[in-house]
Protein backbone atom coordinates (compact mmCIF):
# COMPACT_ATOMS: atom_id res chain seq x y z
CA UNK A 1 0.00 0.00 0.00
CA UNK A 2 1.12 3.76 -0.67
CA UNK A 3 1.59 6.19 1.86
CA UNK A 4 1.24 9.62 1.43
CA UNK A 5 0.86 12.61 3.49
CA UNK A 6 -2.05 14.24 3.61
CA UNK A 7 -3.43 17.69 3.46
CA UNK A 8 -1.36 19.85 5.95
CA UNK A 9 -4.44 21.42 8.14
CA UNK A 10 -3.97 24.93 9.34
CA UNK A 11 -3.80 25.08 13.37
CA UNK A 12 -4.95 28.63 14.38
CA UNK A 13 -3.50 30.00 17.67
CA UNK A 14 -6.39 31.22 20.00
CA UNK A 15 -8.03 34.87 20.44
CA UNK A 16 -5.55 36.49 22.59
CA UNK A 17 -2.11 33.80 22.36
CA UNK A 18 1.27 35.67 22.89
CA UNK A 19 2.69 32.65 22.19
CA UNK A 20 4.14 30.62 18.78
CA UNK A 21 6.39 28.35 19.24
CA UNK A 22 7.63 25.33 16.64
CA UNK A 23 6.36 22.47 17.57
CA UNK A 24 9.86 20.42 17.37
CA UNK A 25 10.27 22.71 20.52
CA UNK A 26 7.29 22.35 22.21
CA UNK A 27 8.09 18.76 22.24
CA UNK A 28 11.27 18.97 23.17
CA UNK A 29 10.48 20.72 26.25
CA UNK A 30 7.12 18.42 27.23
CA UNK A 31 9.07 15.16 26.23
CA UNK A 32 12.83 15.64 27.92
CA UNK A 33 12.22 13.20 30.33
CA UNK A 34 12.45 10.47 28.26
CA UNK A 35 16.19 9.39 27.78
CA UNK A 36 16.06 7.87 24.46
CA UNK A 37 16.96 9.88 21.36
CA UNK A 38 14.16 7.93 19.20
CA UNK A 39 11.73 7.71 21.82
CA UNK A 40 11.75 11.32 21.65
CA UNK A 41 11.72 11.23 17.86
CA UNK A 42 8.48 9.29 18.12
CA UNK A 43 7.00 11.14 20.36
CA UNK A 44 7.37 14.37 17.98
CA UNK A 45 6.09 12.20 14.53
CA UNK A 46 2.70 10.89 17.27
CA UNK A 47 2.34 14.54 18.29
CA UNK A 48 2.71 15.72 14.72
CA UNK A 49 0.02 13.20 13.55
CA UNK A 50 -2.63 14.23 16.02
CA UNK A 51 -2.47 17.83 14.98
CA UNK A 52 -2.57 17.17 11.23
CA UNK A 53 -4.51 14.00 10.90
CA UNK A 54 -7.95 14.59 9.95
CA UNK A 55 -10.81 12.81 11.35
CA UNK A 56 -9.99 8.88 13.33
CA UNK A 57 -6.30 9.10 14.56
CA UNK A 58 -5.38 5.56 14.83
CA UNK A 59 -1.89 4.84 14.16
CA UNK A 60 -1.89 3.92 11.05
CA UNK A 61 -3.49 7.05 9.93
CA UNK A 62 -1.05 9.32 12.17
CA UNK A 63 2.00 7.53 10.24
CA UNK A 64 -0.18 7.82 7.00
CA UNK A 65 -0.07 11.33 7.66
CA UNK A 66 3.10 11.81 8.75
CA UNK A 67 5.45 9.98 6.68
CA UNK A 68 5.61 6.92 3.50
CA UNK A 69 7.73 4.61 5.28
CA UNK A 70 5.40 1.68 5.96
CA UNK A 71 6.83 0.84 9.46
CA UNK A 72 6.63 4.30 11.16
CA UNK A 73 2.64 2.22 12.28
CA UNK A 74 4.93 -0.39 13.93
CA UNK A 75 6.73 1.83 15.50
CA UNK A 76 4.28 4.43 16.48
CA UNK A 77 2.39 1.35 18.43
CA UNK A 78 6.19 0.13 20.10
CA UNK A 79 6.71 3.43 21.35
CA UNK A 80 3.22 4.01 22.71
CA UNK A 81 1.81 0.59 23.99
CA UNK A 82 5.64 -1.33 24.56
CA UNK A 83 8.24 1.59 25.14
CA UNK A 84 9.48 2.10 28.64
CA UNK A 85 8.76 6.14 29.49
CA UNK A 86 7.34 7.69 32.84
CA UNK A 87 3.81 8.93 32.16
CA UNK A 88 4.04 11.22 35.23
CA UNK A 89 7.65 13.33 34.19
CA UNK A 90 5.83 13.81 31.26
CA UNK A 91 2.47 14.99 32.55
CA UNK A 92 4.38 17.54 34.95
CA UNK A 93 6.49 19.15 32.87
CA UNK A 94 3.33 19.55 30.73
CA UNK A 95 1.55 21.11 34.08
CA UNK A 96 4.46 23.68 34.31
CA UNK A 97 3.98 24.70 30.98
CA UNK A 98 0.20 25.37 31.46
CA UNK A 99 1.01 27.16 34.56
CA UNK A 100 3.86 29.38 33.22
CA UNK A 101 0.45 30.81 30.86
CA UNK A 102 -1.49 32.53 33.53
CA UNK A 103 -3.52 29.66 35.13
CA UNK A 104 -5.84 30.19 37.65
CA UNK A 105 -5.85 28.59 41.06
CA UNK A 106 -9.14 26.32 40.32
CA UNK A 107 -8.15 22.76 39.43
CA UNK A 108 -11.41 21.02 38.02
CA UNK A 109 -11.76 17.05 38.25
CA UNK A 110 -12.99 15.97 34.75
CA UNK A 111 -14.50 12.99 33.29
CA UNK A 112 -14.06 10.93 30.48
CA UNK A 113 -16.18 8.12 29.10
CA UNK A 114 -14.23 5.97 26.73
CA UNK A 115 -16.62 3.76 25.11
CA UNK A 116 -14.88 0.21 23.67
CA UNK A 117 -15.92 -3.27 22.11
CA UNK A 118 -14.73 -6.24 23.63
CA UNK A 119 -13.49 -6.61 27.37
CA UNK A 120 -9.90 -7.11 26.94
CA UNK A 121 -8.39 -3.36 26.92
CA UNK A 122 -7.45 -2.10 30.05
CA UNK A 123 -10.09 -1.28 32.99
CA UNK A 124 -13.12 -1.79 30.59
CA UNK A 125 -16.12 -2.61 32.55
CA UNK A 126 -20.52 -1.92 32.28
CA UNK A 127 -20.93 1.52 33.77
CA UNK A 128 -23.75 3.60 33.99
CA UNK A 129 -23.31 7.17 31.98
CA UNK A 130 -24.89 10.04 34.06
CA UNK A 131 -24.70 12.03 31.19
CA UNK A 132 -26.68 9.43 28.90
CA UNK A 133 -28.68 7.89 30.62
CA UNK A 134 -26.97 4.77 29.41
CA UNK A 135 -25.13 1.39 30.67
CA UNK A 136 -22.13 1.79 28.58
CA UNK A 137 -18.63 -0.96 27.63
CA UNK A 138 -16.38 1.90 28.25
CA UNK A 139 -13.11 2.63 30.22
CA UNK A 140 -13.46 5.70 32.50
CA UNK A 141 -10.59 7.82 33.35
CA UNK A 142 -10.93 11.05 35.50
CA UNK A 143 -8.47 14.42 34.48
CA UNK A 144 -7.15 17.27 36.73
CA UNK A 145 -7.78 20.09 34.69
CA UNK A 146 -6.10 24.00 34.95
CA UNK A 147 -7.97 26.67 33.46
CA UNK A 148 -6.03 29.59 31.12
CA UNK A 149 -8.47 32.42 30.67
CA UNK A 150 -11.79 31.06 28.90
CA UNK A 151 -10.16 27.38 28.10
CA UNK A 152 -9.40 24.11 30.70
CA UNK A 153 -6.38 22.63 29.95
CA UNK A 154 -5.57 18.59 31.32
CA UNK A 155 -2.63 18.09 33.03
CA UNK A 156 -2.53 14.89 34.32
CA UNK A 157 -4.96 11.17 34.19
CA UNK A 158 -6.22 8.49 36.16
CA UNK A 159 -7.42 5.35 34.97
CA UNK A 160 -10.87 3.96 37.28
CA UNK A 161 -9.84 -0.15 37.38
CA UNK A 162 -12.83 -2.21 38.77
CA UNK A 163 -12.38 -5.04 41.70
CA UNK A 164 -12.66 -7.53 38.37
CA UNK A 165 -9.08 -6.07 37.30
CA UNK A 166 -7.72 -5.00 40.06
CA UNK A 167 -7.84 -8.61 41.49
CA UNK A 168 -7.37 -10.67 38.61
CA UNK A 169 -4.06 -11.82 38.13
CA UNK A 170 -4.22 -13.19 34.79
CA UNK A 171 -5.63 -9.59 33.64
CA UNK A 172 -3.24 -7.96 35.34
CA UNK A 173 -0.69 -9.17 33.79
CA UNK A 174 -1.99 -9.03 30.33
CA UNK A 175 -2.35 -5.66 31.03
CA UNK A 176 0.62 -4.90 32.54
CA UNK A 177 -0.91 -2.68 35.73
CA UNK A 178 1.44 -1.73 38.23
CA UNK A 179 1.55 -3.60 41.70
CA UNK A 180 1.06 0.17 43.04
CA UNK A 181 -2.57 0.02 41.08
CA UNK A 182 -5.30 -1.15 43.23
CA UNK A 183 -8.83 -0.45 43.68
CA UNK A 184 -9.97 3.06 43.79
CA UNK A 185 -13.79 4.12 43.72
CA UNK A 186 -13.78 7.36 41.96
CA UNK A 187 -13.58 9.63 45.11
CA UNK A 188 -10.37 8.10 45.72
CA UNK A 189 -8.95 8.83 42.14
CA UNK A 190 -10.16 12.64 42.32
CA UNK A 191 -8.20 13.05 45.62
CA UNK A 192 -5.14 11.02 44.30
CA UNK A 193 -5.37 13.99 41.30
CA UNK A 194 -5.60 16.38 43.83
CA UNK A 195 -2.51 15.16 45.53
CA UNK A 196 -0.31 14.87 42.26
CA UNK A 197 -1.21 18.59 41.38
CA UNK A 198 -0.31 20.12 44.80
CA UNK A 199 2.80 18.32 44.74
CA UNK A 200 3.71 19.66 40.95
CA UNK A 201 2.75 23.37 41.60
CA UNK A 202 3.17 26.13 44.23
CA UNK A 203 -0.65 27.21 44.58
CA UNK A 204 -1.21 26.86 48.84
CA UNK A 205 -5.08 27.65 48.55
CA UNK A 206 -6.81 25.82 45.47
CA UNK A 207 -10.36 25.36 44.18
CA UNK A 208 -11.44 21.87 43.48
CA UNK A 209 -14.44 21.46 41.10
CA UNK A 210 -15.93 18.67 40.38
CA UNK A 211 -19.17 16.87 39.81
CA UNK A 212 -19.46 13.76 41.66
CA UNK A 213 -23.78 13.56 41.22
CA UNK A 214 -23.18 10.29 40.94
CA UNK A 215 -20.68 9.32 43.53
CA UNK A 216 -22.48 7.92 46.74
CA UNK A 217 -19.34 8.06 48.94
CA UNK A 218 -18.55 11.82 47.85
CA UNK A 219 -18.48 12.59 51.37
CA UNK A 220 -15.34 11.40 51.40
CA UNK A 221 -14.05 13.27 48.85
CA UNK A 222 -15.44 16.38 50.74
CA UNK A 223 -13.71 15.12 53.81
CA UNK A 224 -10.59 14.74 52.06
CA UNK A 225 -10.29 18.06 50.41
CA UNK A 226 -11.37 19.55 53.76
CA UNK A 227 -8.40 17.92 55.37
CA UNK A 228 -5.98 18.97 52.96
CA UNK A 229 -7.23 22.49 53.20
CA UNK A 230 -8.82 22.69 49.65
CA UNK A 231 -11.75 24.82 49.26
CA UNK A 232 -14.17 23.07 46.87
CA UNK A 233 -17.15 23.63 45.04
CA UNK A 234 -18.69 20.01 44.38
CA UNK A 235 -21.98 18.59 42.58
CA UNK A 236 -23.69 15.69 45.04
CA UNK A 237 -25.97 13.34 44.35
CA UNK A 238 -30.24 14.56 45.56
CA UNK A 239 -29.43 12.28 48.48
CA UNK A 240 -26.54 13.94 50.15
CA UNK A 241 -27.65 14.74 53.68
CA UNK A 242 -27.57 18.34 55.07
CA UNK A 243 -28.65 20.05 58.08
CA UNK A 244 -30.39 23.27 57.59
CA UNK A 245 -27.85 26.24 59.66
CA UNK A 246 -29.35 27.37 62.44
CA UNK A 247 -30.63 23.74 63.71
CA UNK A 248 -29.24 23.37 66.67
CA UNK A 249 -31.07 20.63 68.36
CA UNK A 250 -29.32 17.55 70.03
CA UNK A 251 -29.76 15.40 67.03
CA UNK A 252 -30.43 17.13 64.68
CA UNK A 253 -32.73 15.34 61.72
CA UNK A 254 -30.93 15.87 58.12
CA UNK A 255 -32.79 16.12 55.41
CA UNK A 256 -31.81 15.55 51.32
CA UNK A 257 -29.75 18.14 49.36
CA UNK A 258 -32.59 17.89 47.00
CA UNK A 259 -35.53 18.53 49.54
CA UNK A 260 -33.85 21.43 51.10
CA UNK A 261 -33.06 23.17 47.70
CA UNK A 262 -36.31 22.50 46.59
CA UNK A 263 -37.82 24.09 49.47
CA UNK A 264 -35.94 27.68 49.11
CA UNK A 265 -36.98 30.39 46.90
CA UNK A 266 -35.58 31.50 43.99
CA UNK A 267 -32.97 33.99 43.92
CA UNK A 268 -31.37 36.00 41.29
CA UNK A 269 -27.42 36.20 40.62
CA UNK A 270 -25.10 37.42 38.38
CA UNK A 271 -23.10 34.31 36.73
CA UNK A 272 -19.68 35.92 34.87
CA UNK A 273 -18.14 33.21 32.41
CA UNK A 274 -14.61 32.78 32.75
CA UNK A 275 -14.40 34.94 28.92
CA UNK A 276 -15.83 37.94 30.64
CA UNK A 277 -19.33 37.58 29.62
CA UNK A 278 -22.29 37.83 31.81
CA UNK A 279 -25.55 36.18 32.80
CA UNK A 280 -28.24 36.42 35.37
CA UNK A 281 -29.93 33.40 36.45
CA UNK A 282 -31.85 32.28 39.02
CA UNK A 283 -30.32 30.27 41.58
CA UNK A 284 -32.46 27.69 45.38
CA UNK A 285 -29.38 28.28 48.10
CA UNK A 286 -29.66 27.26 51.40
CA UNK A 287 -26.56 27.41 54.17
CA UNK A 288 -26.25 24.18 55.81
CA UNK A 289 -24.35 21.86 57.78
CA UNK A 290 -22.76 18.28 56.56
CA UNK A 291 -22.96 16.14 59.28
CA UNK A 292 -20.89 13.43 56.59
CA UNK A 293 -18.22 15.87 57.44
CA UNK A 294 -18.28 16.52 60.85
CA UNK A 295 -16.42 14.31 63.57
CA UNK A 296 -17.59 13.73 66.88
CA UNK A 297 -20.70 15.57 67.49
CA UNK A 298 -19.90 18.82 66.22
CA UNK A 299 -22.25 19.90 63.08
CA UNK A 300 -18.71 21.50 61.83
CA UNK A 301 -18.68 24.33 59.63
CA UNK A 302 -21.16 25.83 57.40
CA UNK A 303 -21.62 25.50 53.75
CA UNK A 304 -23.30 26.86 51.30
CA UNK A 305 -25.61 24.35 48.74
CA UNK A 306 -26.68 25.50 45.61
CA UNK A 307 -28.34 24.61 42.12
CA UNK A 308 -29.27 26.95 38.85
CA UNK A 309 -33.49 26.65 39.06
CA UNK A 310 -34.38 25.25 35.69
CA UNK A 311 -37.69 24.01 33.83
CA UNK A 312 -39.35 22.38 35.84
CA UNK A 313 -37.86 18.83 33.97
CA UNK A 314 -34.85 19.29 33.75
CA UNK A 315 -32.58 18.42 37.11
CA UNK A 316 -29.46 20.33 37.57
CA UNK A 317 -26.49 19.58 39.56
CA UNK A 318 -26.42 20.00 43.07
CA UNK A 319 -23.40 21.97 44.31
CA UNK A 320 -21.77 22.19 47.86
CA UNK A 321 -19.09 24.65 48.63
CA UNK A 322 -16.75 25.10 51.53
CA UNK A 323 -16.89 29.14 50.57
CA UNK A 324 -19.70 29.76 52.13
CA UNK A 325 -18.22 33.08 52.94
CA UNK A 326 -18.64 34.31 49.37
CA UNK A 327 -21.51 35.74 47.64
CA UNK A 328 -23.70 33.21 45.37
CA UNK A 329 -22.42 35.34 42.26
CA UNK A 330 -18.82 33.62 43.13
CA UNK A 331 -19.36 30.19 43.55
CA UNK A 332 -21.92 30.34 40.87
CA UNK A 333 -19.84 31.44 38.45
CA UNK A 334 -16.85 28.85 39.68
CA UNK A 335 -19.78 25.96 39.13
CA UNK A 336 -21.03 27.43 35.64
CA UNK A 337 -16.86 27.40 34.21
CA UNK A 338 -17.07 23.72 35.13
CA UNK A 339 -18.36 23.49 32.16
CA UNK A 340 -15.04 23.86 30.37
CA UNK A 341 -14.14 20.64 31.45
CA UNK A 342 -16.68 18.87 29.65
CA UNK A 343 -16.30 21.06 26.63
CA UNK A 344 -12.22 20.51 26.97
CA UNK A 345 -13.26 16.62 26.83
CA UNK A 346 -15.52 17.01 24.02
CA UNK A 347 -12.73 18.12 21.96
CA UNK A 348 -9.95 15.86 22.73
CA UNK A 349 -12.51 13.24 21.50
CA UNK A 350 -13.32 15.13 18.45
CA UNK A 351 -10.35 16.50 17.28
CA UNK A 352 -7.06 15.16 19.37
CA UNK A 353 -7.99 11.20 18.79
CA UNK A 354 -8.96 10.62 23.10
CA UNK A 355 -10.96 8.11 22.10
CA UNK A 356 -8.96 6.50 19.29
CA UNK A 357 -5.87 4.80 21.45
CA UNK A 358 -6.27 0.96 20.02
CA UNK A 359 -3.93 -1.02 22.77
CA UNK A 360 -4.44 -2.51 25.88
CA UNK A 361 -2.18 -2.21 28.14
CA UNK A 362 -1.76 0.00 31.05
CA UNK A 363 0.93 1.97 30.43
CA UNK A 364 -0.09 2.51 26.59
CA UNK A 365 -3.26 4.45 27.97
CA UNK A 366 -1.44 6.72 29.90
CA UNK A 367 1.15 7.12 27.13
CA UNK A 368 -2.04 8.10 24.58
CA UNK A 369 -3.23 10.30 27.07
CA UNK A 370 -0.11 12.29 27.73
CA UNK A 371 -0.02 12.88 23.82
CA UNK A 372 -3.11 13.77 23.42
CA UNK A 373 -3.47 16.04 26.00
CA UNK A 374 0.06 17.80 25.27
CA UNK A 375 -1.47 18.07 21.36
CA UNK A 376 -4.59 19.59 23.32
CA UNK A 377 -2.39 22.35 24.85
CA UNK A 378 -0.50 23.25 22.01
CA UNK A 379 -2.64 23.95 19.70
CA UNK A 380 -4.79 26.16 22.03
CA UNK A 381 -1.58 27.71 23.84
CA UNK A 382 1.78 27.17 21.64
CA UNK A 383 0.57 26.86 18.10
CA UNK A 384 1.92 29.19 15.29
CA UNK A 385 -0.54 30.61 13.17
CA UNK A 386 -0.63 27.61 10.95
CA UNK A 387 1.27 24.48 11.19
CA UNK A 388 1.26 21.40 8.98
CA UNK A 389 2.77 18.38 7.23
CA UNK A 390 7.17 18.34 7.12
CA UNK A 391 7.97 19.44 3.54
CA UNK A 392 9.77 16.25 3.54
CA UNK A 393 7.00 14.24 2.57
CA UNK A 394 8.74 10.90 2.57
CA UNK A 395 10.34 10.31 5.74
CA UNK A 396 8.99 13.17 7.32
CA UNK A 397 9.16 11.61 10.98
CA UNK A 398 12.67 11.37 10.82
CA UNK A 399 12.95 15.53 11.02
CA UNK A 400 11.96 15.27 14.51
CA UNK A 401 14.67 16.27 16.80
Amino acid sequence: MAYTCASPRSIIAPSGSNSALPLADFSATIFSSLRRADQRKWAYTYLNGLLITPGKKSVRRLAATTSCDPSVAQALRQFVSLSPWDFDAVMEELTHWVEDRGSQPVWNIGRAVLPKRGNRSVGVDRYFDLESGRTLNCQLGLGSFLSVGALQFPVDWSLYLSPSWVEDPGRRSDARIPDSEQYRPLWALALRLVDRLAARTPSSSPVVVADMGDEPDVRYLLSGLAKRRCDFVVAVPPHFPVVPLGNLAATPPPVSARARLSAQNTEPAVVTAPDGRQRVARFQTSLVHAPGLSHGHSLGPSYRLFTEAREPSVTGPLWITSLAHQGLPEVASIAAAHTGTANAVASLERDFGLLDFEGRSFPGWHHHMALVSAAYTYQHLSAPTAASCPDERCGAAGQAP
